[in-house]
């Protein structure tokens, strides 16, 4: 049966901590998504994920309903992974390098194409990982999650002209590590 979102907000608003346990099952999956590709780390995506919650169910008798719920997890989400990255920034530690390849379930036409792909997607998280979490932030948003300008300065709490700056700084940013690890591949390989 089809959860309705509208009717467990209403309940969790109303005291239904049930209602409030169904709405995390619900959204449960993007959130998370959405916090992992913020960070780049699952421990820290999975502290954004439980920070958020721990926010939305505080306010949720705030929630207007002026936007669909998931986009109000979407604004806190974006917000606890700001904070958190901003913090982890404050009082970084060398970090740790991680694997975090992620596996294509489609075939490839070829074995050629598939290490190309691989090595692509390898070049593209590392290139992300780099930028600066304010950059990273408008990219995932714009680029993978496909929200228009205006909803991105609402999520981050800035302009729309400062999201289209950002955005045409982190794409630039990403286009020229790119092409230089792309020439670095192949001066290698040569």
């Amino acid at each position: 049966m089809p959860v309705d979102v509208a009717d467990l907000v209403a309940a969790a608003r109303d005291g239904d901590r049930h209602a409030f346990d169904e709405l995390v099952k619900a959204t449960y999956v993007e959130t998370y998504t959405l916090a992992y590709r913020l960070t780049g780390n699952e421990e820290d995506a999975r502290d954004v994920v439980q920070e958020a919650y721990l926010r939305a169910y505080k306010g949720l008798k705030r929630f207007r309903g002026d936007a669909q719920f998931s986009t109000w997890m979407y604004r806190i989400t974006a917000n606890c992974a700001s904070t958190f990255l901003g913090r982890r920034q404050r009082n970084r530690c060398e970090e740790l390098t991680e694997d975090l390849s992620t596996r294509d379930e489609r075939p490839a036409a070829s074995p050629e194409l598939q290490a190309e792909a691989t090595a692509l997607r390898e070049r593209l998280q590392v290139a992300l990982r780099a930028l600066p979490p304010k950059l990273r932030a408008v990219v995932i948003l714009r680029d993978v999650y496909d929200l228009p300008h205006e909803a991105i300065a609402a999520e981050l709490g800035i302009s729309e002209s400062a999201a289209k700056v950002r955005l045409h700084r982190a794409r630039k940013k990403l286009r020229d590590d790119l092409f230089t690890r792309h020439a670095e591949v192949q001066a290698r390989a040569v």
